[in-house]
């Protein structure tokens, strides 16, 4: 066979391939469920350990690399990082193995593309490379020159398949900006519904579009003040059909099951139209005092979930504060658990942890799961001691840890590794008071106890990745 190629990336420290034979050697337990122990999971922790060691810029040891691709052929979730982990010899190594084909189809991260300059080799692998190869490639030209990436997907964009074309159509979103709306201006009109769906999506985040223009005159000529009430109130008046152009402009006609037609038309009427419109449409209100307004006619919850789908559609982050409310507010009050956490992720990674942290402080721990998912790792100093102050409550309760364990295998993964001392006094039983459920405390010993290794795990695999350790 020919030789492998070359991988200038440095080594990792002897410490750290041990610690990567280490994970990749444990292997999910084949009964599933069952009691966890007080052991690590080490198969949760390969991926942040990847992800370290591609921050450092390091190599794949060559011994790894059959133990690295079995598994990434096993986690679909690991590919991307393994296969840049794994570098040019993985993919030398796959060509050797039919059950590494995968690594071959070129995921993202694993294949060899061309400098984004480079226009001749850009040229020959979109004319001429495997679909994921040409995704990867088209990612990597839209981040240097969103216009050439632009001009790269025009050139062939009426030969290539449907599905094809829904899957290009997403690289758009990186730099997306008027420069584009000529383009998904024409992609409305494919014969495709779902890329005109996601062309549509696309222009309705660019404010000043003419596309953004139309929607925001269907959705004020539905949604506007009445002044015969005690007080101003919002009125409103679903359509009463879904024409043509309304079709073309990505609305779709037939609505879910259990869902009204006019109400799904309005809602995706409102969610695509530019919130600015709304201050002006109802009597030059701030983003507050229109959330505030009384809704007629039981159309509020309709309403307003629009304004959330759009506020983080268009990543407004002023509006996005107005919706979600304040965090002691009760969560029956607000926009539900998936919208809240779509919305907190158009926030500073600051603002939404401190957010998250109030929420938990007044709440608990049960309706934060979705919430906690979109903080950024590690959790801040704040919202960490809030879950852990959270799940003491809980232990103190009496109850098994079961109905916690998703939070728990978060914390394992999201605490900063610093908190383990302040865990140390958890890790053991506590006394079970008469409401406690049989054998609670020994089940909570054993979940904190496997918290506080795990963090202390994290914590060497940095050390050892950083070369400090032997």
């Amino acid at each position: 066979p020919p030789p492998a190629p070359g991988d200038a990336r440095p080594p990792l420290p002897e410490a750290a391939a041990r610690r990567l034979a280490q994970l990749l050697a444990d292997r999910p337990s084949a009964g599933g469920g069952g009691r966890r122990g007080a052991a690590p999971d080490l198969t949760e922790l390969l991926p942040q350990w990847l992800a370290a060691a591609a921050a450092y810029g390091y190599r794949a040891p060559a011994a790894a690399l059959p133990a690295l691709l079995d598994a990434a052929r096993s986690r679909t979730d690991l590919r991307p990082q393994a296969l840049a982990f794994g570098g040019p010899r993985a993919l030398w190594l796959a060509g050797f193995n039919p059950e590494w084909r995968f690594a071959l189809r070129g995921a993202s991260g694993g294949t060899a593309l061309p400098a984004p300059e480079d226009s001749g080799g850009v040229r020959r692998l979109w004319e001429e490379g495997l679909f994921a190869e040409r995704v990867a490639l088209l990612g990597a030209v839209r981040a240097h020159d969103p216009g050439a990436a632009l001009r790269l997907l025009a050139s062939t964009w009426a030969k290539e398949r449907a599905e094809d074309r829904l899957m290009f159509l997403d690289s758009l979103r990186t730099g997306l900006s008027p420069a584009d709306e000529e383009f998904l201006e024409g992609a409305l009109s494919d014969r495709s519904r779902n890329v005109r769906s996601a062309a549509a999506e696309l222009l309705s985040a660019l404010p000043g579009s003419a596309y953004a223009a139309r929607m925001a005159a269907r959705a004020a000529s539905c949604v506007g003040l009445d002044h015969t009430a005690g007080q101003p109130t919002v009125a409103v008046e679903a359509p009463h059909e879904c024409d043509a152009a309304m079709q073309r402009d990505g609305v779709v006609p037939q609505p879910p099951a259990g869902r009204g037609k006019r109400s799904w038309w309005l809602g995706q009427l409102v969610e695509a139209a530019p919130l600015a419109v709304w201050g002006e449409r109802l009597g030059g209100r701030t983003p507050e005092e229109v959330v505030a307004l009384p809704v007629a006619d039981d159309w509020r919850d309709e309403l307003h979930a629009a304004w959330c789908r759009a506020a983080v559609r268009q990543r407004d982050a002023a509006w996005s504060r107005v919706l979600l409310g304040p965090a002691s507010a009760p969560p029956s009050a607000g926009p539900g658990a998936a919208s809240s956490a779509a919305l907190l992720s158009t926030l500073p990674d600051g603002e939404r942890a401190e957010w998250v942290a109030a929420f938990v402080a007044s709440h608990g721990l049960p309706e934060a799961f979705q919430l906690l998912g979109v903080c950024a790792v590690p959790w801040s100093g704040a919202l960490g001691r809030a879950v852990v102050d959270a799940l003491d409550v809980a232990r103190e309760a009496g109850g098994y840890p079961w109905s916690f364990s998703g939070v728990m295998g978060l914390a394992e993964r999201c605490l900063d590794p610093a908190e383990a001392g302040r865990l140390e006094s958890m890790t053991a039983a506590s006394d079970e008071g008469g409401d406690a459920a049989p054998g609670a405390g020994g089940y909570w010993a054993e979940a904190f106890q496997r918290l506080v290794a795990t963090l202390r795990l994290r914590a060497a695999m940095h050390e050892e990745l950083a070369g400090r350790t032997g």
